[in-house]
């Protein structure tokens, strides 16, 4: 099993996705999690080549967030699209990342993690609340790279 994989214990996978479930509920809004062993590079290169081959870019309102974990580098980072990017503050995701690290720091990574998904939850409710058409665009799932 990768590092990735390693990472989060099965009940710690399904806090995850739950918080994603949860904060996707309220809005049109699509988060995903992205976790891999390790990369080579920036961080926020390698969370923007995982938003693109996520088809993160394709969402309808271009409101998509990218939460890329790499387990060896311990490195993260969180990508928001342009719809979402054009509505939060200025230092949103700075403040979200930092959030995550005290957790992280805490040795409570999953806890980081889904509170930064509520964080970004919040916001994406915010400006772009549930429409009763709304459709689930991006699975809810973690994906696991190499």
């Amino acid at each position: 099993m990768s590092a990735a994989k390693k990472l989060f214990s099965k009940a710690d996978k399904d806090a995850i996705v739950s918080a994603i479930k949860e904060a996707e509920k309220n809005t049109s809004g699509e988060i995903r999690v992205h976790i891999e062993s390790s990369f080579k590079g920036d961080v926020l290169d390698q969370a923007a080549y995982v938003f693109t081959k996520l088809k993160m870019l394709e969402t309808e309102q271009r409101n998509g967030v990218l939460f890329y974990l790499a387990a060896r580098n311990k490195a993260f980072a969180i990508l928001g699209d342009a719809g979402i990017n054009e509505k939060v503050p200025e230092n949103f995701w700075e403040d979200v990342k930092s959030s995550m690290q005290e957790e992280f720091q805490a040795g409570n990574m999953a806890d980081g993690l889904s509170k930064g998904i509520k964080m970004a939850g919040q916001k994406l409710k915010e400006h772009f609340p549930y429409q009763s058409d709304d459709e689930n665009e991006l699975p809810d799932d973690i994906s696991f790279g190499k």
